[in-house]
C-alpha cells in the first residue's frame, strides 16, 4: 500500500482570500504545511495541488512538488481527485490518497500516522478523518469548527458547522469531537466520493464529508489526543497561530530563516 499525499491550496478562499501566502513568522502559510506533513517519513510522493500561479510561482522556487488544478472546485476534495487523478498511473485501487488541508500550519507528523492507523487494523475500512476533542465552550459554539458525530464503531455519523451534539451547557465530557482537516481515502473509494453527486447537507453545512454520509456511509474518525492546534480560518487565526508557533519545537527545527524569534 503505497501512501500518496496532497495539500490543497486556492488564493479565492472565501474567508481570506490569498491566505496561502500569508506569513506566519516570516513564512508563507503553504510552506508551513508542506514542510510539517513531510516530516512524516512514509510518503511515496506529497504534493502541493493549486489554481493559481502565485502558488505555483512559489512552489518552483522553493523546490515543492506542484500540480495545476482546476480553478472550478468548491470543495478540496474534489480539487484532491484531480490531482490524484493526474497521477494515477502511480497509483492503484489499494493505495492511499491523503488530504492535508492547506489551512493547518500546525499539524504534526503523528497525526498522519493516526489516520492511517485505522486503515491498518481494518482492511474494510476505506475512508478516514482526524477528530480531536473539543475542550472549550468557543470552539463548541464557533461555526468556523466543524463538528463530527460518530456511532459506537467509530463511523462518521454526520458533520456540522453547529454545536453537536446539543448540550444546554457545553462540558467536556460531552463528547464532541472536532474534525482536524486531515483525510484519507483508499483510491478507489475517493473515486467513487468524486463521480458521487453533491449531497444537499454537504451544501448547507459546506462540509465535504457529508457527501459520504448522505450516500452509504463509509467514512471512519481516527483519534487524534488534543493539544493546542489551530487552523486559519480568518485573519485573526494568525495572531494565535504565531503564539504557539514560538514556542513549538517543530517550528524551530524547520525554520529555514533561522531568525532568532521572540517567546
Amino acid at each position: 500500500m503505497k501512501i500518496f499525499g496532497f495539500i490543497p491550496a486556492r488564493m479565492a478562499a472565501s474567508r481570506f482570500p490569498g491566505k496561502p501566502l500569508k506569513k506566519i513568522l516570516g513564512i508563507p502559510m503553504v510552506e508551513h504545511v508542506y514542510t510539517r506533513a513531510r516530516l512524516y517519513r512514509k510518503w511515496d510522493k506529497l504534493f502541493v495541488a493549486g489554481c493559481d500561479s502565485e502558488i505555483k510561482i512559489f512552489c518552483n522556487k522553493k523546490y515543492i512538488p506542484y500540480i495545476e488544478t482546476s480553478k472550478k472546485h468548491q470543495r478540496c476534495l474534489d480539487r484532491i481527485y484531480e490531482a490524484a487523478h493526474k497521477k494515477r498511473k502511480f497509483i492503484s485501487d489499494k493505495d492511499l490518497v491523503i488530504c492535508v488541508q492547506g489551512d493547518e500550519p500546525m499539524l504534526r507528523p503523528e497525526m498522519i500516522t493516526n489516520c492511517i492507523k485505522p486503515f491498518n487494523r481494518n482492511k474494510n475500512i476505506k475512508a478516514t478523518v482526524l477528530a480531536m476533542n473539543i475542550v472549550n465552550k468557543e470552539q463548541y459554539l464557533d461555526p468556523n469548527i466543524v463538528k463530527i458525530i460518530h456511532d459506537e464503531n467509530d463511523e462518521v455519523l454526520y458533520t456540522s458547522r453547529s454545536p453537536i451534539p446539543y448540550s444546554k451547557k457545553f462540558n467536556k465530557n460531552l463528547g464532541a469531537k472536532r474534525i482536524y482537516g486531515i483525510f484519507a481515502f483508499k483510491w478507489s473509494f475517493l473515486k467513487k466520493f468524486y463521480f458521487t453527486k453533491e449531497s444537499f447537507l454537504e451544501k448547507v453545512e459546506s462540509c465535504d464529508s457529508n457527501r459520504i454520509c448522505d450516500n452509504g456511509r463509509g467514512q471512519f474518525i481516527a483519534k487524534q489526543k488534543y493539544f493546542s492546534s489551530f487552523s486559519v480560518d480568518c485573519p485573526s487565526d494568525l495572531k494565535k497561530v504565531e503564539k504557539y508557533l514560538k514556542k513549538d519545537r517543530l517550528f524551530h527545527k524547520y525554520n529555514l530563516n533561522k531568525k532568532k524569534i521572540n517567546v
